[in-house]
């Protein structure tokens, strides 16, 4: 997938991007002006994105404005899924939403995200110069898990996994499980919290393997994407 011309072209300028960043860093704080380098440019980039984030909250706030009559038409004609499926598209129709609103901003963001992933896994082959800078004196090349050489004990991991798991945290109690318990109490029928409600601790598990640069990368994207859905289900009218 990084071979293509597309994604090389954008891991292209994201590294041009860092290397700038970096070296406008390096007289301030030389020995974290890389590793800071990528947590601005992805917080960069997620203020480029605050658009497409927007849509997706305020569909969601469609979703749960009309789930009760989502709920009721389901109810209503069980028995036919023809006219169930017509009388939903009606109510999503009306509410000037469908239901693939809030994937659409979701596919949007993909292609950027995984631009910026690409590079900081080094997906754009070994020369990437960003790996071999060092930041709390570990190359953000290197990695917690190196299959072949065992752990690392360098400390910047553990709290740097720590801070992920801290997000992870956040997003399981103030997302997804305000989420889970709005949908039930439409159906009106009690859920216990599943497996599934944990998978925001995989990032976590993920950082453990993806080179330094990757982690620092994955904790500014998810504290970030936390920060802005709070904020922004505050701020946005039901």
């Amino acid at each position: 997938m990084y071979s293509l011309a597309p994604f090389a072209a954008a891991m292209g300028l994201v590294s041009c991007a860092l290397a700038a960043l970096t070296a406008l860093l390096t007289p301030a704080v030389p020995a974290a002006a890389a590793g800071l380098s990528v947590v601005l440019l992805t917080v960069g980039v997620r203020l480029l994105l605050v658009p497409v984030g927007v849509l997706q909250v305020r569909a969601e706030k469609v979703r749960a404005r009309i789930a009760p009559e989502l709920a009721r038409i389901g109810a209503q004609y069980r028995g036919d899924p023809q006219k169930m499926v017509a009388e939903q598209r009606r109510v999503h129709a009306e509410a000037g939403s469908s239901p693939f609103a809030g994937c659409l901003p979701a596919l949007v963001q993909l292609p950027v995200v995984l631009a910026l992933y690409g590079v900081f896994i080094g997906a754009a082959g070994d020369d990437e110069p960003l790996l071999s800078h060092t930041f709390a004196g570990v190359e953000l090349g290197a990695s917690l898990v190196p299959i072949s050489q065992g752990l690392a004990p360098e400390p910047v991991f553990a709290v740097l996994i720590a801070f992920i798991a801290l997000v992870a945290w956040a997003q399981r109690r103030y997302v997804v499980l305000p989420t889970m318990r709005a949908v039930t109490a439409v159906e009106g029928q009690p859920q216990v919290p599943g497996p599934l409600t944990y998978m925001p601790y995989a990032t976590a598990v993920i950082a453990a393997f993806v080179p330094l640069a990757a982690g620092l990368y994955l904790l500014a994207s998810t504290g970030w994407a936390l920060g802005e859905r709070l904020v922004l289900r505050r701020v946005l009218p039901d």
